[in-house]
């Protein structure tokens, strides 16, 4: 999809399309398929194209597509994390009717039961919640995407470097569209970027311990049709025209 030359504006038909139809594949992948490398590199060079803060480039990507490593990154024993439990249960919704009507979050059904309370109990929770839900999904992955970045370094006059993570959200984006575009699933791990997690890994993967884990992408074909409600606010909820007080039209 290239311009015929530089005076010729992108599709934007096409573009939408594809802003739209990304979502997580939050279920198992299909283990008997594998994904090209060329298409892996196309996702990598999809990450280099991302814009970052003074193009600082703030980024490393470790690629795990060594089915023993998946495995074993799998099997890492994770803790529910009270403080995670209680403010994702704000996100939720227990209806498809209802998450229609707040046109934010997710359904709470895709979480274990004892996950799905304002105020979660340690004798409540299943302790073992965490780490097989992980080890579901992870295990089946045809490919691990390791963004990782370098705390020492920040943006300019950037106060908690708020400038290089919005960077690295653009790096994200940048690999996930990507990857849609190509008929691959995504989904991000982000209990993988934990410190409880995250030291077991940095091992592994011998990464150098000063390094922090941005965010992980797990890559594979969805084993299952793809489906659930998916919601988005309308403009008007979110849009403002000159000023903050004037809703756009």
């Amino acid at each position: 999809m290239t311009p015929m030359s530089e005076n010729d504006v992108w599709p934007t038909e096409e573009i939408a399309k594809l802003i739209k139809e990304r979502r997580s594949s939050r279920g198992r992948f299909d283990e008997q398929r594998t994904i090209p490398w060329d298409d892996l590199k196309e996702i990598l060079d999809a990450a280099r194209w991302a814009p970052t803060a003074h193009n600082m480039q703030n980024f490393e990507i470790v690629v795990v597509d060594d089915k023993r490593l998946i495995g074993a990154i799998s099997q890492i024993k994770l803790q529910p994390n009270l403080v995670f439990l209680r403010e994702n249960y704000q996100q939720l919704s227990f209806s498809e009717e209802e998450l229609r009507r707040k046109k934010v979050g997710i359904l709470g059904t895709i979480f274990p039961k004892s996950w799905q309370t304002s105020d979660p109990k340690w004798e409540d929770i299943r302790k073992d919640d965490a780490s097989s839900a992980m080890t579901r999904q992870v295990r089946t992955s045809s490919a691990l995407l390791f963004v990782i970045y370098d705390p020492r370094r920040r943006a300019p006059a950037s106060e908690n470097d708020f400038l290089g993570s919005i960077s690295l959200g653009c790096v994200m984006e940048n690999m996930w569209l990507m990857a849609s575009a190509l008929g691959i699933g995504v989904q991000i791990v982000s209990s993988l970027s934990g410190d409880e997690a995250s030291d077991e890994i940095k091992r592994m993967l011998t990464i150098p311990a000063h390094f922090g884990i941005a965010f992980t992408m797990r890559l594979g074909y969805p084993a299952n049709e793809m489906g659930g409600l998916r919601v988005r606010r309308e403009l008007e909820d979110f849009a403002h025209h000159n000023r903050f007080t004037n809703a756009l039209r």
